[in-house]
């Protein structure tokens, strides 16, 4: 009973399933492109990448719709939470492949680069974060059902 109403709730299920999509789109593009920047990666980082964004963008939408957070008295608008948290998944994501992460930087960059650094991947999450949450906040929402009526 819980289960078929949490599914068919579409408070839940619609923005999930559309931060998903963008997700995936990212995901996709990463699954395409990295082959193309690092040469040298194979095939389970770009499997990676592309279930790492997919999550991501289900984890940014559940932000994005559970506006009131236990520790803040206020709610937190999308544009903070959204990227922080695709900042912070980034930020993670980099301690725990540091090696692939700097073999696609460096394979892209150059050893020399100014962009050497694997840690720029904690801004590219906070800039996909942003994309993502504005989708889910925009085509998602309840209040974007409200806005288009």
């Amino acid at each position: 009973m819980f289960l078929k109403s949490w599914l068919t709730n579409p408070l839940l299920v619609r923005p999930i399933g559309i931060g998903k999509a963008i997700g995936l789109l990212f995901g996709l593009a990463g699954f395409v492109l990295l082959p193309v920047v690092a040469p040298g990666s194979g095939w389970l980082l770009r499997w990676g990448v592309l279930f790492w964004y997919l999550t991501l963008g289900a984890l940014v939408a559940m932000t994005c719709i559970l506006t009131q957070r236990p520790v803040s008295e206020p709610p937190m608008p999308w544009w903070l939470m959204a990227p922080g948290l695709g900042a912070w998944m980034n930020f993670v994501l980099t301690l725990f492949a540091y090696d692939a992460m700097k073999m696609v930087m460096v394979s892209t960059f150059g050893e020399n680069g100014i962009l050497q650094s694997p840690f720029w991947f904690v801004a590219e999450g906070a800039i996909v974060g942003m994309v993502i949450g504005y989708g889910v906040t925009r085509f998602g929402s309840p209040a974007a059902e409200a806005a288009d009526r």
